[in-house]
């Protein structure tokens, strides 16, 4: 039996209409695939976006933290003074002191010396009212001792050693930074490192002191021991 040619192309045309919808729903799931994918990556992206600026937020505000008077790591209570001290290093460096974000003595500042640095501060207004440095390898005891005898009432006296704090101390020098509330001074000996916060007419040792001995085994430096650090908040006078 013969086809007409009307019927042949009626198949022709349904046959080919099949594949070109066949192409149409193939072409819709790849777009659609695309489409699910795309929204996969920006999902992606924007969550790492949003984690780091998290990251960044927090370590701004672990910054900010930081940030206290005197490079503290945490922040003093209310009528405290916030102080940071560092003894000299070796015979090279010179120490430093900071009180309420205010540099007192350094090298930068060219006030300080070898030997015992001293600072005098307002126990009340944390006032700097004096600073001095006295050369206890060759210099004299006399000036210090006169220097320690005329601190008045309620003064906050800060101290660090450097190169050499102790070959000219004398008992009588001794006994007054004692009576400032030293622990260690009585056993301050040859370029020993030494920092040292206290105040005239305190009652009780001050727990503000650091000392480390002057040890060939132990020493940072030939010929002296590794740099002091010591920080804190002092009370206010109150009276």
């Amino acid at each position: 039996m013969t086809v007409s040619p009307f019927l042949r192309w009626l198949a022709v045309r349904e046959n080919g209409g099949g594949r070109l919808a066949r192409m149409f729903r193939a072409s819709g799931i790849l777009k659609l695939a695309a489409l699910i994918l795309a929204f996969l990556l920006a999902v992606f992206l924007a969550f790492q976006l949003l984690e780091i600026n998290v990251e960044f937020k927090l370590g701004s505000m672990e910054t900010k933290a930081a940030a206290h008077k005197c490079g503290l790591s945490k922040a003093c209570p209310p009528g405290h003074f916030a102080f940071k001290l560092t003894s000299g290093a070796a015979s090279v460096v010179g120490p430093r002191m900071c009180l309420e974000d205010k540099l007192l003595m350094s090298g930068v500042k060219n006030n300080v010396g070898r030997g015992i640095n001293v600072a005098l501060i307002n126990g009340k207004t944390g006032e700097l009212l004096r600073t001095g440095f006295y050369d206890m390898w060759a210099g004299d005891v006399t000036p210090f001792i006169k220097f320690l005898k005329e601190i008045e009432d309620g003064t906050i006296v800060m101290m660090a050693s450097f190169d050499d704090p102790a070959t000219k101390l004398n008992d009588e020098a001794r006994k007054l930074i004692t009576d400032l509330g030293s622990s260690a001074v009585g056993n301050l000996g040859f370029r020993d490192n030494w920092v040292f916060v206290g105040g005239k007419g305190i009652k009780t040792k001050s727990p503000f002191e650091q000392h480390i001995k002057n040890t060939a085994d132990t020493n940072k430096y030939e010929g002296w021991p590794e740099v002091l650090e010591m920080e804190g908040c002092v009370p206010k006078r109150q009276d």
